[in-house]
């Protein structure tokens, strides 16, 4: 350990699994102390343990990520409990894969629900508890952020939101004389649940489409794990990204140099 983090308090939401469990891991690894929340109590529950059984430190709570009156109770309960709120990741996210003629208006409102507006909030509860002690807020949106995929279109539209959205609090906390960063990470395509739930959501003959492409289309010629997502969010977590507001963080094997 480096203690990077030493004596931070970090939250990260969706954290039960995937890049938002490999992320409170590895802060936990750099000496944060880190709240994991999950829609699901139990996956959250299982990371902080695992976290606190490695030498970590860490709790738990169940967090829908779309209700604004529990963001503020967290954040305030995070302040009361250890004093400071320093790290704030809003990871939680969905994907409902469908293209523009077949999306439905309620996926659709679920997806900006779960993906937009929930980084709003936590963003919004978060920067009131920063702007004395300072912090960084980071948030997850993806390289469909940044290019267009035809049968991912509400997701499109979630997180370029988040990537916009990003620069647009970036400038505030600045322009106010804040002494909080905000910046946006875009993933490319990771071995997670939720990447493989959603290609195995689609018409096979998509999935066999989308399969070549990545093959072609991935410089690296794989696709990505967690840990590559989480190492972002630590360097942005830390010191070593103190000059950096309202940036993009690129981690997709290189599938946006196209």
């Amino acid at each position: 350990m480096s203690g990077r983090l030493e004596n931070k308090v970090a939250l990260v939401t969706g954290a039960g699994a995937g890049i938002g469990g490999a992320t409170a891991r590895r802060f936990a690894e750099e000496g944060a102390v880190v709240i994991v929340t999950d829609i699901n109590a139990d996956t959250a529950e299982k990371t902080a343990e695992h976290i606190n059984a490695t030498g970590g430190r860490a709790e738990s709570r169940q967090q829908d990520v779309t209700d604004e009156a529990l963001w503020d109770t967290l954040v305030q309960d995070i302040v009361a409990a250890h004093g400071a709120l320093h790290v704030l990741v809003n990871n939680a996210g969905i994907v409902l894969p469908d293209n523009v003629e077949g999306a439905t208006v309620a996926d659709w409102r679920t997806t900006q629900a779960v993906n937009g507006e929930s980084v709003f909030l936590g963003t919004r509860a978060a920067i009131k508890a920063m702007k004395e002690c300072g912090g960084s807020i980071i948030n997850i949106s993806s390289i469909e952020g940044m290019v267009g995929e035809p049968n991912v279109a509400a997701y499109n539209y979630s997180k370029g939101g988040v990537r916009i959205f990003t620069k647009s609090a970036a400038l505030h906390c600045a322009k106010e004389g804040y002494p909080i960063r905000i910046n946006s990470v875009h993933p490319g395509f990771i071995l997670t649940a939720l990447v493989e739930d959603g290609i195995a959501a689609m018409p096979e003959e998509v999935q066999l489409e989308m399969n070549e492409r990545l093959d072609r289309e991935i410089p690296l010629k794989t696709m990505g794990e967690p840990l590559d997502i989480a190492n972002g969010c630590l360097f942005l977590a830390s010191e070593e990204s103190k000059y950096m507001t309202g940036s993009e963080l690129v981690i997709d094997g290189g599938f946006t140099c196209h």
